[in-house]
């Protein structure tokens, strides 16, 4: 539950960003991210594209949850 209520908090505190979803990793990261992200099965690689238009990529096992804002 307290995990909940800190990702919740995080999230409210970037909705200032231009982002559509928040990415929390298993090591309290919020990633923020303008696009829906998704999985490449092949490489089990979560993308998504960054608030500054970059494509990034990210493990799918150091991702907690995805959250839409």
């Amino acid at each position: 539950m307290k995990h909940w209520i800190i990702a919740a908090c995080c999230a409210l505190g970037l909705a200032g960003c231009a982002s559509d979803y928040i990415i929390a990793t298993t090591d309290g990261q919020m990633l923020a991210s303008q696009d829906k992200p998704e999985l490449d099965k092949k490489t089990g690689l979560i993308e998504y594209e960054d608030s500054e238009g970059r494509t990034r990529q990210i493990p799918k096992s150091q991702v907690r949850q995805i959250i839409e804002r």
